[in-house]
């Protein structure tokens, strides 16, 4: 299974960004019924957990990113999304697309996000 993020950039705060992360050598139904996560890993800090929309459908967010983060997926195009609003400076790290489920837990290269003030 390969992971290709994209969507990363320099933007202002107050601005948005959309993340995608596109799954290959993956069959449909096991992506589909995979649990998937974006993480982000600012500098000097751990990586953390930012929002994951379970194998069941149910979604999760970081307390910092509830009501401007939105995880979704297109299991027919096999990727999933993070659209982000109203981004602030704190947001700025590096954003990381995970999938795990039965073919087992994969990770994305990384999309640097910049939010300036």
């Amino acid at each position: 299974v390969q992971l290709q993020a994209s969507g990363g950039g320099s933007v202002q705060a107050g601005g948005s960004l959309k993340l995608s992360c596109k799954a290959s050598q993956i069959i449909l139904s096991v992506f589909s019924s995979s649990r998937m996560g974006w993480y982000r890993q600012a500098p000097g800090k751990q990586r953390e957990l930012v929002a994951e929309l379970t194998s069941g459908g149910s979604t999760n967010y970081q307390d910092s990113v509830k009501g401007r983060f939105t995880i979704s997926k297109n299991n027919a195009r096999k990727t999933v999304y993070l659209q982000m609003n109203s981004l602030e400076p704190e947001d700025t790290a590096v954003y990381y697309c995970n999938i795990e489920g039965a073919s087992g837990n994969y990770w994305g290269q990384g999309t640097q996000v910049t939010v300036s003030s």
